[in-house]
């Protein structure tokens, strides 16, 4: 069922040759994140800019073996994103582009909307952001606290956001605010950042430092009507429903990122090391199995999602396996150097670092079981048969 097909294989390969850039750049970016502005002529930088916009709004993606990948599928992100961030992840979270604000308006935005969101993409590469933690509530939703206070002819944005991507080099994204209590009182809106009273600034980080985490500000922002995203749509199915279809579509690409990660550090030591001992052949070929089982999950999981949106627990399943892997196999690739191997080698000192980053990214791995328990207990997943999935039509 993990199988890929001829075309998603040539997808893997290109997107593995285009990598080689980003393994070329990593460190350099690694010490300036801002290294990223001259290489926007890079093939997977260009294609990254404008993955996920549909073909009806005219994204002409760069053609693979005959073939066009728009990037609206998880199974695709998540081959994509295994790749890019086997190769360098902070290439990867650096590069402009729709990404999780684009998932967002992809599920939830009017034709209008889309219009105007994805013609700002396809005129020329920008960063988006997708703003919904808050400094002493983390993701926790229902503790929000920034708020849209109508106003004629739209609202005025407040509050404040912590460790969103991007967001102080972001040209546009996405903010999570009340406009009343409850679940449903939550709503999007998107937000461009010349706007008078946004601000943000980035936040020192040791891992993802390509991602620029930043803190963002919003000082009664105005966002016209006309950016309230979902209004088409009854309250039930904008906020608090549409972060977590979201977040569904985008987990087993975060997932595949850490497999990415995971994969760099076996790829490292099984290139640096030539001569290994017997038992140190059996623990690289144990990490190369750990690897292949939760490539297998994580392709799994976007088949879940890509068949149906609500069906999130095997990417919650995907994201926890997946950012174990990293934190394992980045640690372990230590070993195979000795003591100093993080001074000695930087490549894999960046490895732990960017791992230990993902850990916090969608969702800590207590978060992600805390989701799979809620389906166990609410029987929306089986405990004899959790890898059911209805592989049907995509959405």
């Amino acid at each position: 069922m993990s199988g890929l097909d001829a075309r998603l294989v040539a997808l893997r390969d290109q997107v593995r040759e285009w990598g080689a850039d980003f393994r070329r750049l990593g460190l350099a970016l690694d010490r300036d994140p801002e290294l990223i502005r001259e290489h926007f002529d890079l093939p997977a930088v260009r294609y990254l800019s404008t993955m996920g916009i549909p073909p009806e709004y005219g994204n002409v993606p760069i053609p693979i073996a005959g073939n066009r990948f728009y990037g609206t599928l998880a199974l695709e992100r998540a081959i994509i994103m295994e790749e890019l961030a086997c190769a360098d992840v902070g290439m990867l979270v650096a590069s402009p582009g729709p990404l999780l604000a684009g998932v967002l308006v992809d599920l939830l935005a009017d034709h209008e909307q889309k219009e105007w969101f994805y013609g700002r993409m396809l005129a020329e590469p920008l960063w988006t952001f997708f703003a919904l933690t808050e400094p002493d509530r983390g993701s926790d939703a229902g503790g929000l606290t920034s708020t849209l206070t109508p106003v004629d002819g739209g609202a005025v944005l407040s509050g404040a956001k912590r460790y969103v991507g991007n967001a102080c080099r972001a040209q546009l994204g996405v903010v999570f605010a009340r406009v009343g209590s409850g679940p449903l009182g939550i709503n999007a809106v998107l937000v461009e950042t010349p706007a008078p009273g946004f601000s943000a600034t980035a936040l020192d980080s040791i891992g993802l430092r390509g991602a620029r985490i930043s803190a963002v500000e919003l000082d009664d922002v105005h966002v016209p009507a006309s950016r309230f995203v979902g209004r088409h749509l009854s309250p039930s199915r904008r906020g608090m429903w549409a972060f977590v279809q979201t977040f569904n579509l985008l987990r087993p690409g975060v997932a595949a990122i850490a497999l990415g990660i995971a994969r760099a550090a076996h790829e490292y030591v099984r290139d640096n090391r030539t001569t290994l001992r017997r038992d140190e052949r059996d623990r690289l070929d144990e990490l190369g199995r750990r690897i292949t089982a939760a490539r297998a999950l994580v392709h799994l999981a976007a088949r879940a999602v890509d068949a149906r949106t609500s069906d999130g627990y095997l990417a919650s399943a995907a994201k926890a396996r997946a950012s174990q892997l990293a934190l394992d196999a980045t640690r372990s690739a230590c070993e195979f150097f000795g003591v100093g191997a993080r001074f000695d080698h930087p490549q894999l000192d960046k490895l732990v670092r960017d791992a230990r980053g993902l850990e916090f990214i969608e969702g800590t791995s207590n978060m992600q079981k805390l989701n799979l328990f809620q389906g166990l207990f609410t029987g929306k997943l089986d405990r004899d048969d959790p890898f059911r999935v209805g592989v049907g039509s995509p959405r």
